[in-house]
């Protein structure tokens, strides 16, 4: 149970809980052995009555009417302290449960891009779902049960022992048998367990990436393909599960066999020692009864175990999560009153270690503050990567990167981020309002401002013709909208956060010329003051930029401005040359 430690800060925070659970399952546990003692002195004082030949029935009826009034009493009386019992420790398990979930995702939040490059969504969410699931039950109805099951045996057994030693020794004779037994299996489900977990998490991660790739799915008619592999997967799943349960079955069955014995070996050894004027009738039907109130707690301590087995193997899966460590971690602060914007970079590299791939080569340059930059170059080139660099998903292999003056390391991630705004190339919008999208750049935003930062992105025209406005929900990363309207709402959601250093990462590929046009001229008048990062395909959208560079391999090979650069042999003359070329026909 190592990696079940874990949860003992748990544990501690709700110990003043956990300690009247554990009290109120002593108290329900003692009212509950009130009826087998009761039953025995019923069955003794009747034997003495008869053997006494006493003709006078009001005595003995008084005595049983007695104690049924007190075994009845007491019943309920132990069924409400089990009550409060469940309310007192499940209610624990669910706090447990709130916290769990919210540390693993506050640590998700906290892990850099290429954890998420190198995990799957599925088994992401399976972890903080299912596997979380399974370690309540550990915490909460595990945990019940072990409280009530070893409390309920030593209180049992103790009086047992009390009152005919020798009957409790034979009594308890196949309780080494059942512990060796529990042993073996808890072993060989752990490690079933963990076969399970990890093909539920292969079939969350098909069934997402398929759910998110339908589009792709249906026009390439792969439907079958599709539903070919989730059976296969699902097959397998099958096979891991049904290997696991053929382990639990094993479980009740021999528990009720040993209970079984330790019955037979009660009334043999009961019985003789009856005969031979050892114990009373009562001694032997409190054993048992006894033996019998033993049964559920002894044949639950399989599914105890079970459940302990399965939620070590999950909390083992969110363990290695919890343990993976940002790459980013974030800078003590920068005392400064305001960010201007003033961007260098002093020989920056940046090389991926998982591929070995050299994203940024050797780069120097300096944007001044509310300047344009403008950046262009061959897919793969490094340009995407250089605004991943100012944002710090990424931290560089080699060089250093300031703002204002100031290494980009030593601001908190919080105030970074909070001076920059950024559209990436592939715009996400969330399953939420279009209103909601926009004003996530901004969450105190007026209406009449995410209007007008609508106007701006050129997309407002769009909005108000659907039949819900800015009320309209989108479907998952916005699907109900035209690639062109994801990226203008990306753009308003980024211009309403009123930054200081706006980076736009190809976000006019899907829109025409004209309303490109539009979005560049209220660009212009927005961030006159701002520092602006434009990476493009489209020399249209840079050539109004104080600077534009040339990215080639990771390299800047070209840099200038636009009627410079169309005046040199190079990339971005032929490129101009052939949009020219292009926009004429």
């Amino acid at each position: 149970m190592k990696e079940l430690r874990y949860l003992n800060k748990y544990f501690l925070k709700y110990r003043t809980k956990l300690f009247w659970g554990f009290l109120i399952t002593i108290i329900a546990r003692i009212f509950s052995l009130f009826a087998p003692r009761l039953i025995g002195n019923s069955l003794s004082s009747v034997e003495q009555y008869l053997q006494s030949g006493n003709e006078n029935t009001t005595d003995i009826k008084q005595i049983l009417l007695i104690n049924i009034l007190i075994i009845v009493g007491t019943t309920l009386v132990s069924g409400f302290f089990t009550f409060l019992m469940r309310q007192t420790i499940i209610n624990v398990s669910r706090y447990i449960e709130f916290d769990l979930k919210n540390e693993v995702f506050w640590h998700y939040q906290r892990l850099t891009q290429r954890f998420y490059k190198n995990n799957r969504t599925g088994d992401l969410m399976n972890r903080i779902s299912e596997d979380v699931g399974k370690v309540r039950m550990y915490v909460g109805p595990a945990f019940m049960y072990s409280i009530n099951t070893v409390t309920l045996f030593i209180i049992v057994i103790s009086y047992m022992i009390s009152i005919a030693p020798e009957l409790t020794l034979y009594t308890l004779l196949p309780l080494p048998i059942l512990s060796v037994t529990i042993y073996k299996l808890s072993r060989i489900i752990n490690q079933k367990s963990i076969l399970v977990q990890e093909m539920l998490s292969k079939m969350s991660s098909f069934a997402q990436e398929s759910f998110s790739g339908i589009a792709v799915i249906k026009s390439y008619n792969l439907q079958k393909q599709s539903i070919l592999g989730f059976s296969n997967l699902a097959s397998e799943s099958y096979d891991k599960n049904m290997d696991l349960v053929k382990v639990q079955a094993w479980f009740f069955p021999l528990m009720v066999l040993l209970i079984g014995c330790s019955n037979l070996i009660v009334i043999y050894v009961g019985g003789n020692q009856y005969i031979n004027g050892e114990i009373e009738i009562g001694v032997l039907a409190e054993f048992i009864i006894y033996v019998n109130m033993l049964t559920w707690p002894v044949a639950v301590v399989g599914w105890i175990t079970s459940i302990v087995q399965q939620a070590e193997a999950s909390q083992k899966r969110i363990n290695v999560f919890l343990k993976e460590q940002p790459e980013i971690e974030s800078g003590k602060g920068v005392n400064i009153s305001a960010i201007q914007g003033s961007l260098e970079f002093k020989k920056v590299s940046l090389s991926y270690p998982e591929t070995g791939i050299t994203a940024i080569d050797n780069i120097s340059l300096r944007i001044p503050a509310g300047s344009t930059l403008g950046i262009i170059g061959n897919i793969g080139s490094g340009k995407s990567t250089l605004l991943d660099l100012i944002l710090r998903l990424y931290d560089p292999t080699s060089g250093s990167i300031t703002l204002d003056g100031h290494n980009l390391k030593d601001f908190t991630l919080t105030e970074l981020r909070s001076a920059i705004g950024y559209v990436p190339q592939n715009a996400f919008l969330f399953s939420e309002s279009i209103e909601d999208n926009i004003r996530f750049g901004s969450p105190k935003a007026s209406i009449e401002e995410i209007q007008k930062m609508a106007k701006n992105a050129a997309v407002h025209n769009n909005i108000v013709k659907f039949k819900e406005g800015y009320k309209t929900l989108l479907g998952e990363r916005g699907v109900t909208l035209s690639g062109g309207q994801i990226q203008r709402v990306s753009i308003a959601r980024a211009l309403i956060k009123d930054p200081q250093v706006l980076l736009l990462d190809d976000c006019l590929s899907a829109v025409d010329t004209d309303t490109e046009e539009e979005i560049l001229k209220n660009l212009k008048s927005l961030t006159k003051d701002k520092t602006t990062l434009i990476v493009s395909h489209r020399i249209s959208s840079l050539k109004h930029a104080d600077q534009i560079i040339v990215f080639e391999n990771g390299k800047i090979v070209q840099q200038g401005r636009h009627l410079d650069l169309i005046e040199v042999e190079g990339y971005y003359k032929e490129l101009f040359e052939i949009q020219q070329v292009n926009n004429s026909k």
